[in-house]
């Protein structure tokens, strides 16, 4: 090959790429490429929720994602109280559903949430596994020393709600355990290691019948409004907002419902 023929080889490539239409300036390929940034709008959710929401949420997590494409919906749910103290301490989220008040006051007194919405309401039940072997019956019996019972600890919602249920009833109950939050409580009466606990209704419901739930009158005068509120800063901006406003549509108002939960 003679060095003219050589050369101008060589600079083929470079001039195919600068006609248009050709190479790396098609603008089919510089689409494509870019597709995931400009499809816009990928984008993560957070949304720090109270255990007992596992189940509604879950569920309307799905709704959320169906009705905008490209948004990720990730959950951390677990006890309000250690979520608003995880917030406070700059754990990233978008959202924050609370069971109590007080637990969203703790987020709202740092400035960090805007003025939340009361969008659920949950009163306690006595759980018993199936069969009810220790034949618990109203809320007097977890009183008694050979009853083996499970309470939520008395810093989060579900264990606040217990402790104001057994002041009204003028009872003194002696847990055999305390835990961090609703879940893990119903979890000791699933795996029948205690006779009894205190949860939510709507937790009972979620066991699909592996506990029984017991109705007590003094529940009523224990109701936890759950407060939700989207994140000052959060990084999903208005995303949040938007996941807010299903949870108080009509359509999360079904959900909870569905679920146990009182609405507003």
């Amino acid at each position: 090959m003679s060095r003219r023929l050589l050369r101008w080889a060589l600079a083929l490539p470079v001039l195919l790429a600068l006609v248009p239409g050709c190479g790396a300036g098609e603008p089919g390929a510089a689409s494509t490429a870019s597709a995931p940034a400009a499809g816009g709008n990928a984008q993560k959710l957070t949304v720090f929720a109270a255990a007992s929401l596992t189940g509604a949420f879950t569920e309307l997590g799905k709704t959320f994602k169906d009705a905008h494409p490209g948004v990720t919906v990730e959950f951390n749910f677990g006890s309000s109280a250690t979520l608003a103290q995880q917030i406070v301490q700059g754990a990233p989220a978008d959202v924050f559903a609370a069971a109590s008040p007080a637990t969203m006051k703790t987020v709202t007194d740092a400035a960090l949430a805007g003025a939340p919405a009361t969008f659920a309401r949950n009163k306690l039940q006595i759980a018993v596994p199936a069969g009810n072997p220790a034949e618990v019956g109203e809320l007097e019996d977890l009183a008694d020393a050979k009853v083996k019972v499970a309470l939520c600890a008395a810093q989060v919602p579900c264990g606040a709600a217990a402790v104001k249920a057994l002041e009204a009833a003028g009872l003194k109950v002696t847990p055999v355990t305390l835990e961090q939050d609703v879940k893990a409580t119903l979890t000791k009466v699933e795996l029948g290691e205690v006779d009894a606990a205190l949860v939510y209704a709507t937790d009972v419901i979620a066991s699909g019948g592996k506990v029984t739930g017991i109705d007590f009158p003094e529940a009523d005068q224990a109701i936890n409004d759950y407060p939700i509120a989207a994140l000052t800063g959060a990084p999903a901006g208005s995303t949040a907002r938007q996941f807010v406003d299903l949870v108080l549509s009509a359509r999360g108002k079904d959900v909870l419902t569905r679920a146990g939960f009182q609405v507003p």
